[in-house]
């Protein structure tokens, strides 16, 4: 009977101080190891707060100590959270220890995966590796500032090019985006633009377009919420029924041109729909996400790692995380490890897309075949 086809242990710890003592990453290992059922353990997901992002190896040594474990895989941010809770502004460790190398090092190494498990730094972000053959998931880290020493971690050591990339094995994983969008408009067609300059849209200038879908809401308020507006985009008017689009935030409204400055370039000829994020669209995705996710995994998930945007959790929720109350409810007793980031990594339309404003979703499986075989 080959390790793979044990069943798989796993289980998080979270812990909490006054200061970015290395002692939590001790306390949120060996809590998650009891709650396992294992004394050690074989790859360990290390989540720090910012308040380590500077100096965070003698946190990762204490968590690879406690583990009797070298495959330390993680990063700082803003916040972090388990099924169990929730922390921000504050010096905190999330821990989910693995009984099985489901996460490896070495991609290229590993026969027939697709996905990768990808952290990043902001300052790492490049097309060079966001571009690759394979689909990748995962989020942005980095502290306060968006930098930091050691700012992402495998191998329990920091990484100098400030992203790592693990392949998936001897685990079945299913992954997808959830915008949790409240769409205003039907999809229509970008009739001009130029670079970052949304002109026109069905030959009326973008900010009248914008505008009038914006006023169909019950509670439209003057000035218009540009931090809650969003343009999803697309080659074809049908790609939307297929959940296949990308976002763009609007930057500025220009009421002088009529024109609306995106943070995305979007050519003439796409089709757009303009969208509000909204609290109550936002849970009722990410249900249905998850359900979804379910149904491709064919099976109860062993456990989810979710990389949630810093605008998706408790300050936009009125001090609670509902999204990840929702997991719980949907899961009850399954560990969830995550944190809020400054981005979001999902494979969309056949590409690995960033996202800001989003939840990335991934549940992963005992492996089918391995499952089956003991």
């Amino acid at each position: 009977m080959t390790a793979a086809s044990l069943p798989l242990k796993v289980a998080t710890g979270l812990a909490h101080g006054p200061s970015a003592d290395p002692e939590l990453a001790t306390q949120a290992v060996q809590a998650a190891l009891e709650k396992a059922g294992i004394t050690s353990a074989q790859c360990v997901v290390l989540y720090l707060t910012s308040e380590f992002a500077h100096a965070p190896q003698a946190a990762i040594r204490a968590a690879s100590k406690a583990a009797n474990c070298t495959q330390v895989i993680g990063c700082s941010a803003l916040g972090i959270f388990t099924e169990e809770d929730w922390i921000l502004d504050g010096a905190a460790v999330a821990a989910l220890v693995l009984s099985q190398d489901i996460f490896s090092s070495h991609p290229l190494h590993v026969e027939g995966s697709q996905h990768l498990l990808t952290l990043a730094a902001p300052s790492a972000i490049n097309a060079s590796w966001l571009a690759s053959t394979h689909a990748r998931f995962g989020g942005i880290s980095g502290d306060a500032s968006g930098s930091g020493a050691f700012s992402v971690w495998q191998d329990g050591k920091g990484i100098s090019q400030g992203y790592c990339a693990l392949a998936i094995q001897h685990c079945d994983v299913a992954i997808a985006a959830s915008h949790g969008l409240k769409w205003l408009s039907s999809p229509r067609k970008v009739s001009t633009s130029l670079r970052f300059e949304l002109q026109s849209i069905a030959n009326v200038t973008a900010y009248t377009s914008l505008n009038m879908a914006y006023q169909t809401l019950d509670v439209a308020t003057e000035p218009l919420p540009l931090h809650l507006l969003n343009v999803a985009y697309a080659q074809s008017s049908k790609a939307f029924a297929q959940n296949q689009y990308e976002l763009a935030s609007i930057i500025i409204a220009n009421e002088d041109t009529q024109s609306l400055t995106l943070s995305h370039p979007i050519p003439e000829g796409y089709w757009i729909r303009w969208a509000l994020r909204d609290a109550d669209s936002a849970q009722s995705d990410l249900h249905s996400t998850a359900q979804q996710l379910t149904q491709t995994l064919q099976g109860a998930p062993a456990f989810a790692c979710m990389f949630s945007c810093l605008a998706r959790g408790p300050y936009y929720y009125g001090g609670n995380d509902e999204d990840l109350r929702l997991l719980k409810a949907n899961f009850p007793n399954m560990p969830i490890i995550g944190f809020y980031g400054n981005g979001q990594i999902a494979p969309m339309m056949q590409q690995n897309t960033l996202l800001q404003h989003s939840i990335v979703l991934a549940l992963f499986g005992q492996q089918k075949e391995a499952h089956e075989s003991v």
